[in-house]
């Protein structure tokens, strides 16, 4: 549908920011992809064009209202001194055009000179250096606040340890996994059994988030930086910038240049358009900054955007080919996802063989039939898109795909919910993701079943002894010590967890279960509203919606989920086995001790997790948040606390240590 095709743009709208809202989450938090940059940069479009037109419209909760991405999970967020703004996009020589004059409006009379520079495909970085040493690594996240990745950045060979400067310096920057890296890394992974990275952009913010700093260095990330924020320093000019950088010992992008008029901007645009096979990186464009300072601070920026700087995208890429074939694959979350078979063709430097066709609603809407040739687009990802079939050359031989009724891989039912694109397969013991749903249901916030990591769990899937989520409590001594690096001691460590998770409350278990829409809120909503798993079977639509957290999507899920005879079967299993899944703790046997306090939890904690301390203090009635304001009633600081601790301190927020924190639980 496009923008004047509907009568009632309210609906266009809503659409636009289901799916945008939807492609952010695949993309930034779930490192799964969907549509290519340049679909998403289209839609958003779209949708800024609309608002524009109809700003009555506009919501605090769309997606143009927001800075940026979202922090991953995981690690502790850290807040930006200094926000980390996204780009404007534009897409043609007379966008750019129009960049420049809304620039002479603000400085009607000036004459402006720009430095352009690649736009690396890769992860926003801010690296914090403290009297001259590397101190702190912090994802771009959703522009104010990120993670804290400190020591996966500092593996980063080519990023200085140490720098020539005694102020604090925040230098911004763009981790990438170079492309020879990064086909080293998927043929690694394809030799393994393990799922593809889409992209270079996709496998940096895949590598970036990994706990495992050892894993992180055998990847080789590398980085380009390219602004600097030093304190007790005047502002300079972005080429002097750059050049402060290369001074200071950073590696900043060969390419960039000193353009004196747009006119050689957009020289510069077209010859990197030409040359950018040729680069050992992904770049999807060109970034393009007003170079004097003092301009720069005149122009300002908008709530999203600095009105100084464009983003300039480079064309899609496109090839023509045959479809030969349409299969489903089965994702981790039963997501039920065709996939493109093609005669393979040459597409910029790479062979493609495989399109995504995301789902059964696109398949029809663009009438895409098996034998079509089809027109494919890659735009920085490997794994492109199908951007239309070509009816023209259709000889009539052509079929359509028929999407099926059942998982291909274990033949149970699926479902579509009303309103949604996906079909996915109900099974909860399905193979293709019984893998995830058994990660899911041992890991600490669930079951919190120590030992079950991902190689343990896949020898168990490959001997047999686990089919289902519930033989994991049927497991025995003598079954663990078949497997591989499992000895005596670690098998009976391993049997003594899992015994142990059977009295974990039936919060938790809920939460385990992995119910589609039931997360850690909203399972300890519906927690404390039923006593147990049958009294939650017994209720009724109505009861399940006045609930607080507990909306239609949650409820038709939770209703849709006890309907199914496999996931009664189930349930049944997990309670022959023994899972106590009837008794709940509920919270208010707690004294309220921090009833309606905010708390802020950092640093390394000693005598219990920080999921453990979060639970208790929200079981006592208050609130753990990720930053330190005003609004703070104290801070919990074990060791390194790093940042926060200092900004409790400026600000006059008590700072409590561990010790101190047990005695309150103690008195309490």
């Amino acid at each position: 549908m496009t923008e004047g095709s509907s009568s009632e743009p309210i609906l266009r709208i809503r659409e636009l920011r289901r799916q945008i809202t939807y492609h952010e989450k695949k993309y930034y938090v779930d490192n799964d992809p969907q549509i290519s940059d340049f679909e998403f940069d289209r839609l958003v479009k779209e949708l800024e064009r609309l608002e524009a037109r109809f700003p009555e419209l506009v919501t605090a909760d769309s997606p143009t209202q927001r800075v940026g991405e979202q922090a991953l999970d995981g690690f502790l967020a850290v807040e930006h001194d200094t926000p980390m703004l996204s780009l404007d996009n534009c897409f043609s020589a007379e966008d750019l055009r129009e960049f420049e004059k809304r620039i002479k409006k603000i400085l009607p009379e000036e004459t402006i000179a720009y430095v352009a520079e690649l736009k690396i495909d890769g992860l926003g970085i801010s690296v914090i250096y403290r009297n001259g040493l590397y101190t702190q690594a912090v994802t771009r996240g959703d522009g104010v606040r990120g993670d804290d990745v400190t020591a996966n950045v500092k593996t980063i060979r080519s990023l200085p340890l140490s720098v020539p400067a005694g102020e604090k310096l925040d230098i911004r920057g763009e981790v990438y996994l170079p492309l020879s890296r990064f086909r080293e890394v998927n043929g690694k992974r394809l030799e393994e059994g393990e799922a593809l990275f889409a992209n270079p952009r996709n496998a940096a913010a895949g590598t970036i988030r990994l706990l495992d700093p050892g894993i992180v260095a055998s990847r080789k990330l590398d980085a380009f930086f390219y602004t600097l924020l030093a304190e007790e320093k005047g502002e300079s000019s972005q080429w002097d910038l750059l050049q402060a950088l290369r001074e200071l010992g950073f590696k900043t992008n060969p390419a960039s240049r000193l353009c004196p008029t747009l006119a050689d901007v957009i020289v510069f645009y077209e010859e990197w358009n030409e040359r950018r096979d040729s680069l050992d990186y992904d770049v999807d464009g060109i970034v393009i900054k007003v170079d004097s300072a003092k301009q720069r601070k005149i122009l300002g920026r908008t709530a999203k955007f600095p009105r100084w700087a464009i983003s300039f995208k480079f064309p899609a890429r496109q090839a023509t080919t045959r479809l030969n074939e349409i299969r489903i694959q089965v994702g981790r979350t039963g997501a039920l996802t065709p996939v493109a078979l093609l005669e393979p063709v040459r597409l910029s430097g790479i062979t493609v063989s495989r399109a995504t066709l995301h789902n059964e609603d696109e398949i029809r809407r663009k009438d895409i039939r098996i034998g079509d040739f089809v027109l494919i687009e890659r735009s920085g990802d490997v794994i492109p898109k199908i951007v239309a079939p070509l009816k023209e050359r259709r000889t009539g031989s052509e079929r359509l795909f028929s999407f099926p009724r059942e998982c291909p891989v274990c033949r149970s039912n699926i479902f579509r919910p009303e309103g949604e694109a996906v079909s996915r397969c109900t099974n909860p013991s399905c193979p293709a993701k019984l893998k995830e749903s058994i990660l899911h249901f041992t890991s600490r916030r669930a079951m919190d079943i120590e030992g079950l990591g991902e190689a343990l769990v896949d020898q168990l899937l490959s001997s047999g002894f686990v089919r289902s989520i519930p033989d994991i409590y049927r497991l025995r001594q003598e079954d663990l010590s078949q497997l591989d690096r499992m000895g005596e001691k670690s098998a009976e460590n391993l049997l003594l967890q899992i015994e142990s998770s059977k009295q974990r409350d039936f919060t938790r278990f809920l939460f385990a279960l992995g119910i589609r829409f039931i997360g850690e809120r909203t399972a300890k909503a519906l927690g404390e509203h039923f006593e147990n798993l049958e009294a939650l079977r017994g209720a009724a639509e109505d009861e399940l919606l006045k609930i607080a957290d507990v909306g239609p999507k949650v409820t038709e899920s939770i209703l849709f989920f006890m309907r199914q005879e496999e996931n009664l079967a189930l349930l049944e299993q997990f309670k022959q086995a023994g899972v106590n899944a009837r008794t709940f703790h509920r919270s208010s046997d707690r004294p309220l001790r921090f009833s309606g306090q905010t708390v802020v939890v950092t640093g390394k904690l000693q005598h219990r997790t920080r999921d453990e301390i979060k639970s208790l203090i929200e079981e006592m009635g208050g609130t753990v948040t990720s930053s330190v304001s005003r609004k703070t009633d104290f801070v919990l600081a074990g060791e390194d606390p790093g940042s926060k601790q200092a900004k409790a301190k400026e600000l006059g927020v008590p700072v409590l240590n561990e010790k101190q924190f047990e005695d309150i639980l103690e008195k309490t």
